[in-house]
């Protein structure tokens, strides 16, 4: 049906061949719009789960090998290409996949730990040489004192001491850098000062095997008295508490170089061995990333196994909805437009297979505590629009949509509160950009994309506006000749246009003059003329709206409501604030010598009193007569409905005695009893329905009231963005301009970066949110708040690329 109500639906039952069964969903979800129900949600069956636990497995592998992958230089994945993958994804089985998954990820565990096990006992080697360099300085250093060999250290330092007899021990090992005061601190504690501690940075990266990640560590040297006994155990002990890895400390020069060259070439081995480690993953990661054989345009191998999966479990996830048994039964919601497509498609379908059923699509009444879903079908560019409304509540089945008035209202309105060329031809061009680049944006930036014509739409009204306020960051445009001259050169300006509308030359043609700009009464005119303008589109939006109430109204058939309702809201609207627009539009095109205040005359037309300055003779005589019907139409809306309705339940109640006498007598005749027909449907309350109506009443009343005094937020908005624009536009730029030369040339650059920079940050960041988010209040509230009950449940198809593309954008 278009825009302005969603689609009709049907409600039906799919009858589906267990054997072609997935084919059949595949088929559907690409090429139809169908909505599944959930066959077994009571008895919680489903009999396709070991599909979705392996499906389940195969992520976890391709999640794992993702990561694995996204750790390697020069490995990048190619995605965002959703087209070439539905082209060729029928040449993936969910069996080869698996298979293929599995041996790869078995491959990657195994080489992974073998890999860890190289760093390992690599950095095992990198620690050991680390110390043995450390020896080898303190020894080489301290050769001329004594301590250069082990056997002068081990010699008694005090020959006839009564402690001669005791030698010098040694603990050495690797320890974390940032460990290395609390590890020298514990060993103080330990020995209670009877050690002596001595470090030296590894030059060397040790990388964490498990994290992969560069560690800092340093090298330990421990000198304690005595080479075995218990505090050697002290010492280890505390090396044991903080997982350090300890290494033999040489004896001597000659063992210390030894050693060193042996771990020079277990080194060489190590890092030969982790160099075909990297080849290997390369080239299996390159397998991966690169295109499949069978698809050379589209996303790598990995990425098109991983939305294989995803296909692939959202299709069982459907059939799992199915009630099981010779063949497969699920009962769906589909547009009725499409329901010849829909038989077509599996009919198409069927032929595959000519040797078995083919799928069936069997029409049904819906159940009647069943509600249709609402589909809309929208474009790229009503697509935003309608995600606005949504925001707000779901359309019930069938209700007037005012997605198709936002489309035009919404950047008309937020035009209004925004209107600036200078400032509206950025916006403009920032929606342009975003719809040049929409397609690189689709799948990083979903949302942006999604937006894009919405920008473009803000910035076309905003630039219109602009012209109509002759706004141009807030300096004048001197488009056409103005209509003020100023005769004697004393700053005051006299109209040369025909001001009492006689036939003469006419006002300036498009817009506000610009003679306005700058003029001391600016403010005082601009002003008055953006309320009125505010108003007039209020009203206007809010009349609209009760048309469309009227529509759904009529749609429903639902007459009570229609005169009952719709009828005197209207009333009220028109003969009031219709009245007001009227009085305001008749200022504008008649010259009154003496023109009468509209708010004062509205005064004395709602209190009753004499308006001793009418618009033209008769007029106070029609405002009080408008009044009378303003004042009828609220008991009209009040009263009537509520008695209606309790006429009408009682009507349903006699109807319904009679049909259950009929049935009675029709069981006695045949010799059955009835077990049932003691259900009862929603029970009616009088007093409840009418305290319902009588808020409704209060809230339309005195809703009409605030939301027209609403609108003056468009006034507001326009007069902030105007005098935020003045006020950055002379603090910046006109101080620049003001100054002597060449002071002023030099200025100008600082002052012009220092006013683009503001009008960036505040005029095209948080103004232009500000203003959104006011219009959007405005339809929200004002306008759909006279027709639009929401509360309805959106129409969610099975959609295989849109599913796809929710993936891709995650």
């Amino acid at each position: 049906m278009g825009l302005l109500r969603s689609e009709e639906m049907k409600y039906g039952l799919l009858v589906l061949p267990v054997q072609d069964a997935r084919r059949y969903i595949e088929k559907i979800g690409k090429e139809t719009a169908i909505q599944f129900e959930d066959m077994n949600a009571r008895e919680m069956r489903r009999p396709y789960r070991k599909h979705i636990q392996r499906i389940d497995e195969m992520e976890r592998i391709l999640r794992f090998m993702l990561e694995e992958i996204g750790k390697l230089d020069g490995c990048t994945i190619t995605k965002n290409k959703l087209d070439e993958f539905m082209a060729t994804d029928s040449s993936y089985k969910l069996d080869e996949v698996e298979g293929e998954l599995q041996q790869l990820y078995s491959s990657f565990v195994k080489f992974k730990e073998n890999n860890m096990n190289l760093v390992a006992e690599k950095n095992q080697a990198v620690e050991e040489k680390e110390v043995i360099s450390a020896a080898l300085q303190i020894l080489g250093g301290s050769a001329g004192s004594g301590v250069g060999d082990i056997d002068a250290l081990r010699r008694p330092m005090l020959e006839d001491d009564a402690l001669g007899g005791r030698r010098l021990g040694y603990v050495s090992g690797v320890v974390m850098k940032t460990d290395e005061q609390r590890f020298a601190r514990a060993l103080w504690r330990t020995s209670r000062g009877n050690v002596f501690v001595q470090f030296s940075p590894i030059r060397e990266k040790v990388i964490d095997p498990k994290t992969a990640q560069v560690v800092d560590k340093s090298v330990f040297v421990i000198y304690f008295q005595g080479v075995e006994g218990a505090m050697k155990d002290k010492i280890v002990k505390v090396c044991t508490a903080f997982g350090v890895n300890l290494y033999s400390w040489p004896g001597n020069m000659e063992t210390a170089r030894q050693r060193e060259k042996a771990l020079a070439r277990q080194l060489s081995d190590k890092e030969q061995a982790l160099e075909a480690y990297q080849r290997f993953l390369n080239n299996e990661a390159r397998d991966l990333v690169n295109p499949s054989p069978g698809n050379r345009d589209g996303n790598s191998k990995i990425e098109d196994w991983r939305l294989f999966c995803v296909k692939e479990k959202a299709i069982y996830n459907v059939l799992n909805m199915c009630e099981e048994g010779m063949i497969l039964r699920v009962n769906v919601w589909y547009p009725a437009s499409d329901e010849d497509r829909i038989r077509g498609v599996l009919k198409d379908e069927s032929k595959k297979s000519p040797d078995s059923s083919g799928a069936v699509l069997n029409s049904d009444r819906a159940p009647k505590s069943s509600t249709p879903p609402t589909y809309i079908r929208t474009n790229e560019y009503t697509e935003a629009w309608q995600e606005v409304v949504d925001t707000y509540g779901i359309c019930r089945y069938q209700e007037a949509n005012p997605a198709l008035f936002a489309c035009v209202t919404f950047p008309f309105i937020f035009g209004m509160m925004y209107g600036d060329v200078g400032h509206g031809t950025l916006l403009l061009l920032a929606g342009a950009w975003l719809v040049k680049n929409s397609e690189s944006l689709r799948y990083t930036q979903p949302t942006l994309c999604m937006a894009r014509y919405m920008v473009l739409s803000l910035g076309i009204f905003a630039t219109f506006a602009g012209f109509m306020y002759n706004d141009f960051f807030s300096v004048g445009l001197q488009l056409f000749e103005s209509g003020f001259v100023d005769k004697d050169g004393d700053g005051v300006y006299t109209p040369i246009y025909d001001v009492k509308n006689e036939g003469g030359p006419g006002p300036y043609p498009f817009g506000l003059d610009w003679a306005w700009v700058g003029a001391s009464n600016e403010l005082l005119f601009v002003n008055s003329m953006k309320m009125k303008l505010s108003v007039l589109f209020g009203v206007l939006q809010m009349i609209v709206g009760l048309l469309l109430r009227w529509s759904n109204a009529i749609y429903d058939k639902n007459m009570t409501d229609f005169i009952f309702e719709c009828i005197p809201m209207m009333i009220f609207m028109l003969c009031f604030f219709g009245w007001m627009d009227v009085m305001i539009l008749y200022k504008w095109t008649h010259p009154i010598d003496n023109a009468p205040n509209i708010i004062n005359s509205l005064i004395c037309m709602a209190m009753g009193q004499q308006d001793d300055n009418p618009l033209w003779p008769g007029s106070v005589e029609l405002a009080q007569t408008l009044m009378k019907y303003t004042v009828i139409s609220v008991p009209l809306m009040l009263f009537p409905k509520p008695f209606i309705l309790l006429w009408q339940h009682k009507q349903a109640e006699k109807k319904k005695v009679s049909l259950e006498g009929h049935r009675l007598l029709e069981d006695e005749e045949t010799g059955h009893h009835g077990g049932g027909g003691h259900g009862h449907g929603e029970e009616f309350e009088f007093g409840e329905i009418f305290i319902h109506q009588i808020i409704e009443t209060i809230e339309y009343v005195l809703g009409t009231v605030s939301h027209t005094a609403s609108y003056l937020r468009i006034w507001a908005l326009s007069l902030a963005h105007q005098q935020l624009s003045l006020v950055f536009f002379q603090k910046t730029l006109t101080m620049g301009l003001e100054m002597s030369f060449p002071a002023n040339g030099i200025m100008l650059y600082f002052m012009f970066a220092a006013w683009f920079g503001i009008t960036l940050g505040v005029l095209l960041g948080m103004d232009v949110l500000e203003c959104f988010l006011h219009t959007l209040r405005l339809h929200w509230v004002e306008f759909q708040s006279k027709f639009y009950k929401a509360g309805g449940e959106k129409f969610a198809p099975f959609d295989v690329r849109k599913m796809l593309l929710d993936s891709t954008a995650e």
